[in-house]
């Protein structure tokens, strides 16, 4: 009897110890498991297309880590490379920071360096709270300037400390000329990269660029290596590239899906994120699986419907973003226009922009007159 008490008692431990090696892992794990990876989002487009503001309106969600053209640093520091040869560099450093590993840009800055030498770092709204800087909150709307003035001064290693507090990595990146480069990105089992491809009428780009061409100096000549910068041409020949590198991209991403691209690309026109503002905003939250919250429908709208003319390089303060948008109509002469269009017709056939045939037709066109008949 004795012995058949004790038989049961070690029946009964054994199915305990069972229950206890291969139950409570497994829940540990689950609990684990329940914190969801970050989402990462590459904000693909070209310099003057509207990429400023469509990354604060990244930069500004509460829950989103977001640096604007961390990629800057590296041509800075290899400017006598074509923008081919420094795609693996830049792929590289883009993938270190979706992972929070920011001592890739020891290779590009100064061992002494401070979060103020990052490119554009006031522009991130994630560098201007907590734990970056405790002089803001994380769910407050904030400005460069304001963050500026008061956020320069903490140590870079606080970028790094930042970003692994987010759900959400967004990069605004202006280097990347074909969608193939990033493929071992998006078939990285390490991250869950979504691509929101930026574009915008070639004519108000070239607009644009003619107006910063200073500031846009070394990268134009990174762009167009093979081809001479200089002279009449230099500013098409440049901006043919652009446009044949959106092509390419578009056609990567829309119309030769790989699988692990399904669902991971989206288009966006810049023309159709100033004509209806709050739904584009809307559409690319959602592909980015966050949520828009009244306060950043408010900033949305507030900052598109303002009396600025974004004429700055990087300018990201309110404005008529109609106006703006259509600023090129009124002030690039016909002559400019026709030589854009030859060097882009692939591009605006494309992508849906209707292609100008006289100096009337481009004082009466309108917005919702600029995309072609067959525009999606």
């Amino acid at each position: 009897m004795v012995k058949s008490r004790r038989v049961q008692v070690l029946l009964i431990l054994v199915v305990l110890s069972f229950l206890l090696m291969h139950f409570l892992p497994c829940s540990n794990n689950a609990h684990r498991e329940e914190k969801p990876s970050p989402v990462h989002i590459l904000i693909l487009s070209s310099w003057r297309s509207g990429s400023s503001f469509t990354g604060q309106i990244f930069s500004q969600h509460p829950s989103v880590f977001y640096l604007m053209e961390p990629a800057w640093h590296v041509w800075v520091k290899m400017s006598q490379n074509s923008a081919k040869v420094l795609h693996m560099a830049v792929r590289d450093l883009v993938r270190s920071v979706f992972l929070c590993d920011m001592s890739v840009f020891d290779a590009y800055m100064s061992s002494q360096k401070k979060k103020s030498d990052l490119f554009q770092w006031e522009t991130s709204r994630a560098l201007c709270s907590p734990p970056a800087c405790d002089s803001f909150s994380r769910s407050d709307i904030i400005t460069a300037g304001n963050c500026k003035t008061i956020c320069g001064k903490y140590p870079f290693s606080k970028v790094e400390e930042a970003c692994k507090t987010y759900s959400h990595i967004a990069i605004k990146e202006v280097r990347f000329f074909d969608l193939k480069v990033l493929y071992p990105l998006l078939t990285d089992p390490s991250l869950n990269l979504k691509i929101i491809h930026l574009v915008r009428d070639p004519r108000a780009v070239f607009r644009s660029r003619e107006n910063t061409m200073a500031d846009l100096k070394r990268d134009s000549n990174i762009v167009a290596r093979s081809q001479k910068t200089k002279g009449e041409m230099g500013p098409y020949n440049t901006m043919q590239v652009i446009c044949k590198s959106h092509v390419e991209i578009y056609k990567a991403g829309r119309q030769a899906v790989p699988s692990f691209l399904k669902d991971r690309y989206l288009l966006v026109r810049y023309e159709d994120i100033v004509r209806d503002p709050l739904a584009r905003a809307a559409q690319m939250y959602r592909f980015a699986e966050l949520h828009f919250t009244p306060e950043l429908q408010k900033w949305v709208h507030n900052i598109t419907h303002g009396n600025g003319h974004g004429a700055q390089a990087f300018d990201i303060g309110s404005r008529d973003a109609v106006r703006v948008s259509q600023a090129w109509r009124k002030t690039l002469p016909f002559q400019k226009i026709e030589k854009v269009q030859n060097v882009c017709k692939d591009a605006m056939d494309l992508l849906g922009y209707r292609l100008v045939q006289s100096e009337e037709e481009q004082k009466n066109l309108s917005l919702d007159l600029l995309f072609a008949q067959n525009s999606s």
